[in-house]
């Protein structure tokens, strides 16, 4: 048994700046089921969105996250992280992120979908990246942190209605140990991998939602999944984001022949949300049998989309497409999971000793879609309340415990058979549960989710020391989480599009599920104060 003061499950940015201020406080693990840098964090492109000019204001960063949110944003909460957002910038620079600068020396901040002014504080259009890895070092270098790469926790330990600790498969004979802990602090990324189609990397497969899940902790609104609406079209290669800095910066999108047409789904074109342009991308796919459409930024000048897009312009001319002479093929993909483990202000879950911060959470800043680039703010703002709560409030004592027996081992691995199921999962969530939805549909989904999940516990026995089993369990337990509240909202808002509910309620209410529960209940949203 391994024991710390603090367990941080995910080394993407919320869980490495909570590990951070928390030295101060007492030993630290952070948790990586595979190496350090595998996070969605890492390959985040656009930036972090924060008001550090006059020409802006907290006011119109406000409302531009609530206008995104259809509704169902947390009025407080948006207030909060805002109104934190130079703060998480200071931070972020003293720690060592290298933001891009314009001639003047000032930061050059770029424009999304969404947004009313330049907000976007970015390091070229590799940001997370440039986060990841300097927050990443320091981690390493820091004496009262242990990064524990390649320990998968797999699933959360409780006792008397307090989370202890987790479960861990180590990468020591894929043996299971349990970790003793004071707290617990998810921060394991959304769950784009439950869908065919994801711009997220192989490690966002709704980890720490199922747990948490599973444990008695509330999760809400998670049938707002976030479909990114380009990402690029070339099939047989590692999918791979356009950002949305390049529609910021003057990119259109086009049919083949050339015309383009978002301007007749929402007056703000380009700069529409990313719901709106993601079911403008896939109405026009299906009326004119697309397999994609073009994104095209060609005519801005070739030096600027160099300076400003240096990563997208050397990957997509590896795959021998020149995005400063021609247009780039680009189809929609899951992208970020709005909703998650339920947490307030200070990143506390209802389960007790249990915290989650990042894209894990639900903290009510991005209702019912998130605007863009509030994502790594969010990361940085919660994980510094978080830190502020445990130093003010302290944390509950280990308890006493006996050893568990010693776990089952794997005595064959089905390969196949997993591989079969998690395509399942995949096919299934993306022809039902996606960008445009029905109830018969939804329906059916749910059914079929069922069916995988009673294979699953048919092959839990022999599968207890395999790590690809454990993340089919919780691809499966969020799948049927995201359908379950998909099929509870009678309505259409924001990520959730109901073709047979098409309006949007008068009341907004948050989806919210817990173990113990026979259906989601609704519940309506904070008033502002």
């Amino acid at each position: 048994m391994k024991a710390m003061d603090f367990l941080i499950i995910g080394s993407g940015a919320a869980g490495l700046a909570t590990a951070l201020g928390l030295t101060r406080f007492g030993r630290v693990a952070v948790l990586s089921k595979d190496q350090g840098q595998d996070s969605a964090t890492l390959w985040a492109q656009g930036g972090m969105a924060a008001v550090m000019k006059d020409t802006d204001s907290i006011a119109a960063h406000i409302q531009d996250t609530l206008n995104a949110g259809a509704g169902l944003c947390h009025p407080q909460v948006v207030r909060q992280v805002v109104e934190h957002g130079a703060a998480a910038a200071r931070s972020l620079i003293a720690w060592g992120v290298p933001f891009t600068h314009d001639e003047q020396g000032d930061f050059h901040l770029t424009r999304e979908g969404g947004h009313s002014a330049r907000r976007i504080l970015h390091t070229a259009d590799a940001t997370g990246r440039a986060i990841e890895e300097t927050l990443l070092q320091r981690v390493r270098e820091h004496p009262a942190i242990f990064l524990g790469e390649g320990h998968f926790a797999i699933d959360l330990w409780v006792e008397d209605g307090i989370c202890r600790g987790a479960m861990v498969l180590t990468p020591e004979n894929d043996q299971i140990e349990r970790w003793s802990a004071r707290t617990v602090i998810l921060a394991t990324g959304g769950a784009g991998q439950v869908y065919l189609h994801t711009s997220n990397p192989p490690v966002a497969t709704g980890d720490g939602i199922a747990m948490a899940y599973r444990a008695g902790a509330e999760v809400a609104n998670m049938e707002f999944m976030q479909f990114h609406p380009t990402t690029l079209y070339h099939p047989g290669s590692t999918p791979f984001l356009l950002s949305e800095a390049l529609r910021g910066e003057g990119a259109k999108l086009r049919l083949p022949d050339g015309s383009t047409f978002l301007e007749r789904y929402d007056p703000r074109a380009e700069l529409a949300p990313r719901d709106i342009v993601a079911r403008a991308i896939d109405a026009e796919m299906k009326r004119h049998g697309l397999d994609y459409v073009l994104l095209d930024i060609s005519h801005q000048p070739a030096a600027m989309i160099q300076a400003h897009f240096p990563t997208i312009a050397a990957r997509c001319l590896e795959l021998g497409l020149d995005i400063t002479r021609e247009p780039i093929p680009v189809v929609p993909a899951a992208h970020y999971t709005c909703g998650g483990v339920v947490v307030d202000g200070h990143g506390r879950s209802t389960l007790a000793g249990l915290y989650a911060a990042g894209e894990a959470a639900c903290t009510g800043l991005h209702g019912a879609n998130r605007l863009a680039s509030n994502s790594l703010l969010e990361c940085i703002t919660t994980a510094a309340a978080i830190v502020a709560d445990l130093q003010s409030s302290g944390s509950p004592e280990p308890a006493s415990f006996s050893p568990p027996p010693p776990p089952h081992r794997a005595t064959a691995v089905p390969t196949d058979t997993l591989q079969r199921l998690r395509n399942k999962v995949q096919t299934t969530m993306w022809a039902a549960v996606g960008i445009v939805r029905q109830d018969a549909q939804l329906q059916e989904a749910r059914k079929q989710l069922e069916g995988i999940g009673a294979e699953l516990r048919n092959l839990a026995e022999t599968s207890q020391g395999v790590r690809a089993f454990h993340e089919l369990r919780n691809l499966q337990q969020t799948a049927l989480l995201i359908t379950q509240s998909a099929i509870a909202r009678r309505e259409s808002r924001g990520c959730h599009y109901n073709e047979d509910h098409p309006q949007r309620a008068s009341q907004a209410l948050d989806t919210i599920m817990q173990r113990d529960w026979p259906a989601p209940r609704q519940r309506p949203i904070p008033p502002a104060a």
